[in-house]
């Protein structure tokens, strides 16, 4: 009778690796690390956070830091708004960038959500 047994992995346990160094440097690195055997895999440049959001317009980064913020203190619209004093309605164009968020109002905001507040400026 036969019996369905587990395979053992055949394959050896992978590690991948990152490595930051001067650019002058990787020449001679790339060629020990394939001296090694080692698959070396090249990352694409980095782009700037501008052109991978193109359509992110200048006035709605106030907001988009809000809601972050908001979110990162765990709480809702209406939470922040029983803390501050401020309208939800207003919390909620602020994130929407349908209202400014002035300065006054920006250092209350900070004060509760325990961060700076020229994010909100």
């Amino acid at each position: 009778m036969s019996v369905l047994t587990k395979k053992r992995p055949t394959e050896k346990t992978l590690v991948r690796a990152r490595i930051t160094l001067p650019l002058e440097k990787w020449p001679e690195t790339r060629r020990a690390l394939r001296a090694l055997k080692v698959k070396v895999e090249e990352e694409d440049e980095l782009i700037p956070w501008r052109q991978a959001f193109p359509n992110l317009k200048d006035e709605d980064i106030p907001g988009i830091h809000l809601e972050a913020a908001r979110h990162h203190a765990g709480l809702t619209q209406m939470a922040l708004s029983q803390k501050t004093g401020i309208p939800q309605r207003h919390i909620s164009e602020m994130e929407n960038g349908k209202r400014s968020i002035g300065k006054k109002t920006a250092r209350l905001l900070a004060q509760i959500l325990k961060t700076d507040y020229r994010f909100f400026l």
